[in-house]
Order: C-alpha cells, then sequence, then structure tokens
C-alpha cells in the first residue's frame, strides 16, 4: 500500500436480509453498499454525497467496524481491520473516531459534559492517567471553542451547535487519526454549520487530521473537501478532487445534483437538470448502470451492463466516473436583468 494512503476500502460490501412471515425467512437483501472501494490519504478529507438511502452513513459504520461487511476489506494504516480481534481491534479504533449526525441523540442526556468526553479515557487508560482527566478535558473543551467551566454542565444546557462541538470534542479525546464526520452539520442551521465547518478544518491543520467527510449537502462539502465522492444506491458514481467534480463532472447524477444545488445570488440563474421517476429501492436495485431508469443518455448496453469505475482519458489524473457514456459538462449559469 502506498505510504501515504491511511484507509483504503476494498470492495466493500453490506447487505441487510429481509426477513417475512411467521417463521422470519429471508426472502431478499437490501444492497446498502455494494462494491464500493477508495483510498484516503494523510491529511486529506474526502467528501461522501449522495441523495438519503444511498449508503453513506453505512459505510461510515463500516469503516469504524460497527457494522460487519458482508464481504471486502478495509485497510488502516497498512493493517486489515476486519482481522483484528479483541485488545488489537480495540487499539486500533483508537486512531479512528466518528462524528455522529444528530447532537441531540448521541449525547447521554445523564451525563455530564465532562463525563462524556472523558468516557474514552475509560475505555483507554493509557491515553490520559486518572490525575490528568479533568485537565484534559478541560483543554479539550478549550480547544473547540467551548468555556472549560462548562464542564459540569449537561447536554440539555447547550446549543445544538455547541451539542456537536461537544460530539467534536469527544471524538478527539483519543488523538485519532481519522475522523469519520457522519453529517455533522444537517441538522444545525445554515449560521451554525459554518462555525462548525470552519472549526473541522481549522482542526484537521491544527492536528494533521485525515476526514471522511458524509453530507447529502454539496454546497457544504465543497467548502472543506479535497476529494469529493459521489454515491447512488450504495455505488460510488464518480470520484474526482473538488475542482474536477465541480466544475467539469462527467456522470449524469452528478451533473444533475451540482444543477439542484441553490444559489446565493437571485439575480443568477443555473440551468437546471430534472430528472425523472424516483430513486429505485435497494432492496431490488435496477439491473445494470443503476442510474439508467432515470438517466437521459441511458442506452440498451446501460441496462445489461454494470460500468465501471475508471479514470478518464480528458479528466485529471484520479478522476473515475461509473458511465458508460460520461462526458464532461459545466453548470451553465446566467444574469437574469
Amino acid at each position: 500500500m502506498n505510504d501515504d494512503v491511511i484507509l483504503s476500502a476494498e470492495d466493500l460490501v453490506k447487505y441487510y436480509p429481509i426477513k417475512t412471515g411467521v417463521i422470519r425467512r429471508v426472502t431478499g437483501h437490501v444492497r446498502a453498499v455494494d462494491g464500493v472501494s477508495f483510498e484516503l490519504r494523510r491529511g486529506e478529507t474526502l467528501g461522501v454525497v449522495g441523495e438519503s438511502g444511498c449508503g453513506k452513513s453505512t459505510l461510515g459504520r463500516l469503516l469504524m467496524r460497527l457494522e460487519e461487511p458482508t464481504s471486502g476489506r478495509v485497510t488502516f494504516d497498512g493493517i486489515d481491520m476486519y482481522s483484528q480481534k479483541g485488545g488489537a481491534m480495540r487499539r486500533l479504533r483508537r486512531d479512528i473516531q466518528i462524528v455522529f449526525q444528530d447532537p441531540y441523540t448521541s449525547l447521554n442526556p445523564r451525563m455530564t459534559v465532562g463525563d462524556i468526553i472523558g468516557e474514552p479515557f475509560d475505555i483507554h487508560p493509557e491515553v490520559a492517567p486518572k490525575g490528568s482527566r479533568r485537565q484534559k478535558v478541560r483543554d479539550l473543551l478549550d480547544l473547540v471553542g467551548l468555556s472549560p467551566e462548562h464542564i459540569n454542565r449537561y447536554p440539555h444546557q447547550f446549543s445544538g451547535g455547541q451539542r456537536q462541538r461537544i460530539g467534536v470534542a469527544r471524538g478527539l479525546a483519543l488523538n485519532p487519526k481519522v475522523l469519520i464526520c457522519d453529517e455533522p452539520v444537517s441538522a444545525l442551521d445554515v449560521s451554525v454549520q459554518a462555525q462548525v465547518v470552519n472549526l473541522l478544518a481549522r482542526l484537521q491543520k491544527e492536528l494533521s487530521l485525515s476526514y471522511i467527510f458524509i453530507a447529502h449537502d454539496l454546497s457544504v462539502v465543497r467548502h472543506i473537501s479535497d476529494r469529493v465522492a459521489v454515491m447512488y444506491l450504495g455505488k460510488i458514481a464518480e470520484i474526482g478532487n473538488d475542482a474536477e467534480i465541480y466544475e467539469r463532472p462527467t456522470h449524469p447524477y452528478t451533473q444533475a445534483l451540482l444543477s439542484a444545488v441553490p444559489l446565493p445570488d437571485p439575480t443568477v440563474q443555473r440551468e437546471q437538470i430534472v430528472l425523472s421517476g424516483d430513486v429505485p429501492s435497494p432492496a431490488n436495485p435496477p439491473s445494470g448502470c443503476r442510474f439508467h431508469t432515470r438517466c437521459w443518455r441511458a442506452q440498451d448496453i446501460c441496462k445489461v451492463e454494470v460500468p465501471l469505475l475508471v479514470e478518464r482519458p480528458d479528466g485529471e489524473s484520479g478522476h473515475q466516473s461509473a458511465c458508460h457514456f460520461a462526458e464532461p459538462r459545466q453548470i451553465v449559469e446566467t444574469a437574469q436583468l
């Protein structure tokens, strides 16, 4: 493995069984993640975007091994994560932590902020000896922009943005190398979203962190990501650096998503791509290319042959697209007089 790569997923698959009847017989599977491969470099932010139900959060849980995969492999810093057991897996988890989506349900309401942030030290006492834990928690509160004097307060005494900062502090408690951010700003007001994104960007520089930033809002992802992976029905449709994805997208789904991003200037209009039909069920995805039922470029081959995620000859190195008829398309914006 390239020494510059800290985390990689290889053909990662997660199917959930569908059970029906009195005897709970398996009659099908929900294909939440279906053959996802990518690499995360040291100090990099990889944004993962897509509509609700496309498998983003399941992918995050698989990378943390909060879920066991149906098949596939995750390698962290040269170590096969799924081959680790007991204490070895516990030690590995110190280096890869997660910030959950909802700051209102991810914090125990019966625990003080000091206990919430300090709880990882109970599992990993070697990180902070008992005598220094309280000061360590106070330092973490200060690091994320909260007053150390609030260490004895409870979650209900904080706003949504402050609660998410507490979640970030808990994620940083064990000095991880990788932080998985599972839609960390989707439950917050727009003004607060910017504060949390700026906080994460600052912490990344100060602590040399690598991020997997999961979101459904393309405009939020653009502010923090070095590369972006676009998911559709459990698969990566396109992946590349932020300039390639936002300025020269090649997959029709990426182009449609970008055309729907709201513009801050009401006098400017963007050419909009309206997709036909609804998102198919992950329990019964279309054959061939999963996007062909809604794609304006679809031809007969799209119905039967799964497109490979490959680099395009006219794009930059690392810009990959899973489309038989991928072609760059610039989303046109026009000023209205």
